[in-house]
């Protein structure tokens, strides 16, 4: 397996893994988690205007600074909250999962972006379908844009 591929998997792995949680009733966030979600998705709006990913009509560099954008808010939002971002590939989520879990899974896509944005930097394309897949998780109806929906609380 490829490492985007690996990447890719343990963050909706461990996306789900917070989710369940939540909607199980083992994991109910409070005050400051809520607070925290709101400002991420303040500052990850994709400013897609409704489009569908994959953005193929977007500049490279637009489309993956989009998800780079993640990598620099999901890090604030840890040390705002004093969660540990943890490495996701090749490791499970730890039960009851909860914010610590669900930032460090998406962290893993928005990490990929900034990789990506380094290569493209140095005028290496990144592989076109990658691109849409970390669009996919980010971006559209049942993915993290949509987060505030799965939460029950």
């Amino acid at each position: 397996m490829d490492m985007f591929t690996a990447r890719l998997d343990s963050a909706w792995a461990w996306w789900s893994a917070a989710i369940e949680e939540s909607q199980e009733g083992h994991w109910v966030r409070d005050g400051l988690e809520r607070l925290v979600m709101a400002d991420i998705e303040a500052a990850t709006n994709a400013l897609h205007g409704g489009r569908p990913a994959p953005f193929t009509e977007d500049s490279w560099h637009v489309r993956i600074g989009r998800i780079a954008n993640w990598a620099g808010v999901l890090r604030l939002a840890a040390r705002a909250g004093g969660w540990e971002l943890q490495p996701v590939v090749g490791h499970s989520p730890t039960h009851p999962a909860g914010m610590a879990e669900l930032l460090s899974g998406i962290y893993a896509v928005g990490e990929q972006g900034e990789i990506w944005m380094k290569q493209l930097l140095k005028g290496e394309l990144p592989p076109a379908d990658e691109i849409a897949k970390a669009e996919g998780f980010l971006t559209g109806p049942g993915s993290i844009e949509d987060l505030e929906l799965f939460f029950y609380d």
